[in-house]
């Protein structure tokens, strides 16, 4: 059997790589929902019933915490539906040997432990009002399973429009190493402020020097304590982010590392006001807004860094 090459890739139909990118940018609202869920402390909208609400397909007479559980739920529900499409549509649109493949495979693989650990968040009572260890844990793990699944939807799309070759996909060098602990420290920084987000929902201040002498006493507790972990997980990983940009900039990628440098900043701003504000509503959901937007642009410019696109894709 002939080996795939560069000249016989299939090149991704236009239609499905805007398709692959209109699935990332839907899963960035289901994880802004999501994130409204967690704010208004309304995990336990539906009671302890998963999938049902409270034990009803469609809830009757709802509350509002109700309604924004169960449409956090339908929209995850609509996710069920448009990743699996992404994967089948990418299947029958390239080859074997494409890494578009691999990718769909893999968010799709994400997705299912996604609904799994939202459900168990549901089932274990991990939700509103509780301080467990045992939620700091859990809510770690789905959390930084959501952040791969931005990230393997944003591979996905890259990959459909480039060719990329699986074969290709090796990870060797300096500049490689680098660049995964840049992105591993990226999802320690966006894990660390989802949990410092909900430190602040769950223990609400009314100042600053109110909010910094709950950090620092040793009676607080784990999520407060550990609320110190987001700003210095924020600056270590921007130094390697920081590389990133510059190794970027030297192979002429400039206009992708120059966005990637504004998102950067503008994280920081929103973090400080995030901080002044004391935290409100709308100022998570926007510094998370942003936050997402900077991981899946740093995961695409990586991804040029990484892997040289595949020359002359084949029109089938």
């Amino acid at each position: 059997m002939a080996t795939t090459t560069a000249a016989s890739v299939r090149q991704a139909p236009h239609a499905l790589v805007r398709y692959a990118w209109f699935v990332v940018a839907y899963n960035i609202l289901v994880i802004l929902w999501g994130a409204l869920v967690r704010a208004t402390g309304s995990g336990a909208g539906c009671g302890n019933h998963w999938p049902l609400c409270n034990g009803q397909v469609i809830p009757l007479s709802p509350r509002a915490d109700t309604i924004i559980e169960f449409t956090h739920r339908c929209m995850t529900g609509g996710a069920i539906f448009f990743v699996p499409a992404l994967l089948i549509w990418t299947f029958r649109s390239t080859i074997k040997g494409q890494a578009a493949r691999l990718m769909a495979v893999a968010s799709t693989i994400l997705l299912v432990n996604e609904a799994i650990l939202g459900a168990l968040l549901v089932k274990l009572g991990y939700v509103t009002g509780n301080q467990s260890v045992g939620r700091v844990v859990m809510l770690s793990i789905h959390l930084s399973n959501t952040l791969l699944l931005l990230g393997a939807l944003t591979l996905t799309a890259v990959m459909l429009k480039t060719g990329q070759l699986t074969r290709h996909l090796r990870l060797r060098g300096a500049r490689a190493t680098w660049i995964v602990i840049g992105l591993v420290a990226t999802i320690v920084v966006g894990v660390s402020g989802s949990l410092a987000a909900l430190g602040d929902t769950l223990f609400p201040v009314s100042s600053l020097r109110a909010a910094i002498e709950q950090d620092l006493s040793s009676s607080s507790p784990l999520l407060l304590r550990l609320r110190g972990v987001h700003p210095l997980s924020a600056f270590i990983a921007a130094a390697f982010v920081i590389w990133i940009i510059t190794q970027a900039k030297r192979v002429g990628a400039n206009r992708l590392a120059t966005l990637v440098l504004i998102l950067l900043g503008i994280q920081f701003a929103l973090g400080v006001l995030d901080i002044v504000l004391l935290a409100p509503t709308w100022m998570q959901i926007v510094h998370l807004l942003g936050a997402d937007l900077y991981w899946t642009a740093l995961v695409t410019l990586s991804a040029q860094l990484l892997w040289k696109p595949t020359s002359h894709p084949a029109q089938y």
